[in-house]
């Protein structure tokens, strides 16, 4: 009785399951189905069951598998798992179903025992799958190229900024070259001279950023004392501080402490951080600056007596485009970048940096830490180049098709003694050198009708031109666009804004019949 009640409790879960069921014989003929196949397919039980084949009620180019491929897997290894097979239903329509079999022998009896599913559902999950997949693929591509679009658009907007800056430059130059007396003349030209510094300062950041989106940044190590960077750093934001009536107080031990590392970026590390201190602090305030050596590491630290950081934002003072407060709210400008620079710059050293604040109006501190080296700092090359200012008449021809930026550094140079002349296109240039034979030649790159490069070439070309000394001065000023400017036959590479001293340098060096070479990188 036992045995009946199971039998009749399992026939139940044969008829009642959610899935086909099917028993066949070794050939595939049916013996027994389910209600579930029966009303998937169509098809009753009295018309299947010792009437069809399983592989009669499949596609043409299922039965071809059934045949080459399902019958010998079973035949081999017994049991035939998730294959989907295309099931003609009993109106002529297509069902996609997974397969599943189990080949049982009792005595001299072989009976497949089948289980299939219907995945109609399935193809459409997974199409749907796909589908997300594609659009996923296509936003990805779509955030890179925007990525790619924003490090352009970076680095052309530092070009078109730098081209303005270089006559604001080149002006402020001759105004401290001009014996002035007026207290407002002096006052408005050193007013004018912070501000062009502090949008330099600005426009060098947003191509820095870039740079570092591209991997671009390349680092010129040497043995050198921090304190050198600090020097620098203290110079460069001297007109700054002064303008805020800021005091500054700086403290350096008496041994250097040598680290290896790039001495520019060194600088703009610590320009950076003493940059961030003012702006945040009151005028009148005061700003600490302490370099010494702990354990094996440089430390640097940068404070300030200003309006501190709320905790809820310590951790994201180095994001870039962090703001402490919204624009409007702020007595200095800022973009929000120059903090991520310094710890981009400093991860590319092997350092960190690390900022701590009691809270708001409590001041905050930064403090750098860089290994140290216990390598001697290389004493300074015999063959220095020389220092700025006149030396001696040039023949100097200016090519740039900013008429402001050629004219004012014409003017700027008329007052080191040289002796000028302009061009605003590549052609003229060519026809302006041929006539006067200049000495040196101090050329733009963006030049209409024909670029910088190819009239360089061009120039190289004639016997004429061979001597010339050829200066390319560009607000383009990635490493390509050096080595654009050598294999176009330049001498040197100066990116806008142009320092003028860099360019004398150079005029003093080629005049000596020195090989020094200078490169101001913007």
């Amino acid at each position: 009785m036992a045995t009946e009640t199971s039998r009749a409790g399992a026939d139940v879960l044969f008829e009642q399951a959610a899935c086909g069921l099917l028993t066949t014989t070794a050939n595939g003929t049916i013996e027994r189905v389910n209600a579930m196949f029966c009303l998937w397919t169509g098809y009753t039980a009295a018309e299947l069951v010792g009437k069809r084949r399983i592989q009669d009620l499949l596609t043409i180019g299922c039965r071809v598998f059934h045949q080459t491929h399902w019958a010998p897997l079973l035949q081999l290894q017994g049991s035939v798992a998730e294959v989907k097979l295309d099931v003609r239903h009993r109106d002529g329509r297509v069902l996609p179903m997974l397969f599943n079999a189990v080949r049982r022998i009792d005595g001299n009896v072989t009976c497949d025992h089948i289980a299939v599913m219907v995945v109609t559902d399935r193809e459409k999950y997974e199409a749907e799958l796909v589908r997300a997949r594609t659009r996923a693929e296509a936003a990805q591509a779509q955030l890179a190229h925007s990525d790619r679009q924003k490090d352009e658009f970076l680095a052309t907007l530092s070009h078109e900024l730098r081209n303005p800056l270089t006559p604001m430059r080149n002006v402020t130059e001759i105004l401290k070259r001009k014996d002035l007396t007026d207290p407002q003349l002096i006052w408005a030209r050193d007013v004018l001279g912070r501000q062009v510094d502090h949008l330099s300062h600005l426009v060098n950041d947003l191509l820095e950023v870039s740079r570092f989106s591209q991997g671009k940044i390349t680092l010129r190590r040497q043995v050198m004392d921090l304190a050198d960077a600090v020097h620098a750093a203290v110079e460069a934001v001297g007109p700054l501080m002064q303008a805020a009536a800021q005091e500054l107080r700086v403290t350096l031990p008496a041994e250097p402490v040598r680290i290896d590392a790039d001495p520019v970026r060194m600088a703009q590390v610590m320009q950076n951080l003493l940059n961030n201190a003012s702006k945040y602090t009151p005028d009148g305030g005061r700003i600490w600056l302490e370099v010494g050596a702990e354990g094996d590491e440089a430390v640097a630290r940068v404070r300030d007596g200003g309006i501190g950081i709320p905790p809820d934002q310590v951790d994201h003072v180095f994001d870039m485009f962090s703001q402490l407060e919204p624009a409007l709210k702020r007595a200095q400008g800022g973009l929000g970048i120059g903090l991520s620079l310094v710890r981009s710059l400093l991860q590319l050293h092997g350092g960190t940096v690390t900022a701590r604040s009691d809270g708001s109006g409590q001041g905050s501190e930064f403090t750098v830490r860089l290994p140290l080296c216990r390598q001697a700092i290389p004493d300074p090359p015999l063959d220095v180049a020389p220092s700025g200012g006149p030396s001696g008449c040039r023949r100097i021809l200016i090519v740039d098709d900013n008429v402001d930026s050629a004219e004012t550094l014409s003017e700027l140079l008329d007052f080191s003694g040289h002796q000028t002349s302009t061009a605003h296109n590549g052609p003229d240039a060519i026809e302006r050198a041929r006539q006067t034979l200049p000495d040196a030649i101090v050329m733009d790159i963006g030049l209409p009708g024909m670029s910088g490069y190819e009239a360089a070439a061009r120039i190289r070309q004639e016997p004429w031109g061979k001597q010339i000394l050829l200066i390319a001065l560009t607000g383009w000023g990635q490493p390509q666009d050096k080595r654009a400017a050598e294999d176009a036959g330049f001498d040197h590479h100066l990116t806008k804004p142009l320092d003028i001293e860099a360019l004398e340098v150079l005029l003093n060096a080629a005049s000596n019949g020195s090989d020094s070479a200078a490169e101001q990188d913007g």
